[in-house]
């Protein structure tokens, strides 16, 4: 239960990241650089809420269970 909750967050970051990424293909020089390099980042970020929510709902630690 807690994992597909995580994925409402995983989205709206991975959502970010896409217009941080798309932002960077109409930037020039460095700065667009620094946007791959921004937009990379926040993928790996939107990554964290999916691996929380499973370990949560795999070790049966998940509060939303006991609380429905």
């Amino acid at each position: 239960m807690c994992f597909f909750f995580s994925l409402i967050p995983a989205t709206i970051i991975a959502v970010i990241g896409f217009f941080v990424l798309f932002a960077s293909t109409k930037a020039e020089g460095g700065v667009r650089t620094l946007g791959r390099i921004l937009a990379i980042w926040v993928f790996i970020v939107a990554t964290f809420p999916p691996m929380g929510g499973a370990y949560v709902t795999l070790t049966g630690a998940c509060p939303l269970t006991e609380m429905l």
